[in-house]
Parts: structure tokens; sequence; C-alpha cells
């Protein structure tokens, strides 16, 4: 196994209802560790807390209790180390696909020495000539890619996808997951995805960590133990398609009622 790098460890998030001051509980008793290289998907119901933990990662959002730490550094809040892509792709409509791209850099104060690497994550996200080309004038699908060759130009050592493929056509969200397993496989970045989607779990996961509805809880974290690239197609892949959901079905299922006669 390669070196641990994420550690999460009995965390809580409780939110405050601003009118009614009635503290909700979203998550409970989380505990993961994810390691270098690793691709792990979280499934859950919606509402279960996968987004919020998401963020919690990122240091976006608080810890309520327990902690999460990456490389052995505490997380308080955003850093470079740490890339986001949101579901909409959240690039900024002013700017062009290049300086959305560079904005990484500009941040982190580094532009002029690293400029020159904008047009090879350009290239290799497949959207040469589109350099000057306002998020207005590319499709969903090439957005995402923008969005996701922007967190990736910092080098960050944890990838963090919240459903960057949900709205997509199915055609597109295959090339781009299969452009994800590509940079993963050059880069040895680490990636944590938060999907709906069974299918996309499987195809692109080394871990898929199964949450309860709320407060969520992981129910159960499945190794898939498959080589790369894997058929969607084949007996195998939708036999274990098959068992997720059961398990699933399992994990956000109520108790059954007790009768007492």
């Amino acid at each position: 196994m390669s070196r641990k790098i994420l550690s999460i460890q009995n965390v809580q998030r409780f939110f405050t209802d601003e009118h009614t001051g009635i503290s909700k509980q979203v998550l409970k008793d989380i505990y993961l560790s994810v390691y270098r290289g690793e691709f792990v998907s979280i499934l859950g119901s919606s509402g279960c807390g996968k987004t919020t933990l998401l963020r919690m990662i990122a240091g976006l959002d608080p810890v309520t209790d327990g902690s999460i730490d990456l490389c052995g550094e505490l997380i308080c809040g955003p850093d470079p180390k740490r890339g986001y892509v949101f579901q909409q792709g959240c690039l900024f409509p002013w700017l062009t696909v290049e300086q959305n791209i560079a904005t990484g850099l500009k941040v982190r104060k580094v532009f002029k020495r690293d400029k020159d690497r904008i047009q090879k994550f350009i290239d290799k996200i497949g959207l040469s000539g589109f350099e000057k080309s306002f998020p207005h004038q590319i499709s969903g699908g090439m957005a995402q890619r923008v969005s996701i060759a922007r967190a990736l130009i910092n080098d960050p050592e944890v990838l963090l996808l919240d459903e960057p493929m949900g709205a997509l056509d199915s055609f597109t969200r295959t090339d781009i997951q299969n452009m994800l397993l590509d940079l993963r496989k050059e880069r040895n970045t680490t990636m944590i995805l938060v999907t709906h989607d069974i299918d996309e779990a499987l195809y692109l996961s080394d871990r898929i960590v199964i949450m309860t509805p709320r407060p969520g809880r992981i129910s159960e974290v499945l190794d898939i133990r498959d080589e790369f690239p894997r058929d969607r197609g084949s007996a195998h892949f939708l036999e274990m398609r098959k068992e997720i959901l059961e398990r699933f079905d399992l994990a956000r299922s109520s108790p059954a009622p007790e009768y007492i006669i």
C-alpha cells in the first residue's frame, strides 16, 4: 500500500438553522484514510453529507468535531494542495480558457515562473485552439476540462471532484472519465470523487465509500481490485454493480418496524 496522505478522524458536522436555532447533525463518526495515488469514490443518497465531507477536506467548511489532516498537516482552510472541481465548473465568465487555468498560478504568485505550463495543460485536456475562448463559447464538457486543468496546474496533493460529470451527456462523461484516468496514471494524483453514479464509481475507483442517509456515516468501504481499463459491459463489471446496488440499498434502508401484539 502507498503512503497514507489523508486522515479523517472521528469527524462530526452539525448545522444550526438560522431561523429556528435547531442544530442538525449532517455527518457522524467519519473515519477514513486515503493513500497516495488512490482514486476513492464516495457514494450515497442526496443529503447524506457527501459534498459536505468533500468541502471539509478542501477546507471550505469547518469541522464541528474531530480532525482532518493532509500529509500530517491539520486542515484549517483552503489551500492549493487541495484542488477542487465543482459540479458546474465555476469558471470565471470574464476570463478566457487560458486565463482561467492561470488563476491558480496567480494566486500562488508563481505565474511568471510557471506560465509556460498553461499551454501544456491545454494540450493535455484536448482544448488546443480554444485558448482565447470564453466560457460561454465552449461546451459544458469543455468547461469541466478547464476546471480540472485549473485545479491540477497547482500540483495538488489531492484532487477533489464534486460530481463534475453529473450534468453532462453520457458520451462527454465517458470522455472526461477516461481523461481523469489518464491524468492519474501520468501524475499519480490522489483523487476523491463524490458521485451518485455506481457505474462511474466502479469504472474509476480503487475503493468505494458507501454512506448512509443523514446523519451520514460510512457504512462500508469496498476494494475494487480489477485492472484498468475496465470493461463496463463485462459480466464481472455487471456483477460488481449488482453487488454494490444491494449494499447501497442496505446502507440507506431504515430499520424494520417492531410490532408488539
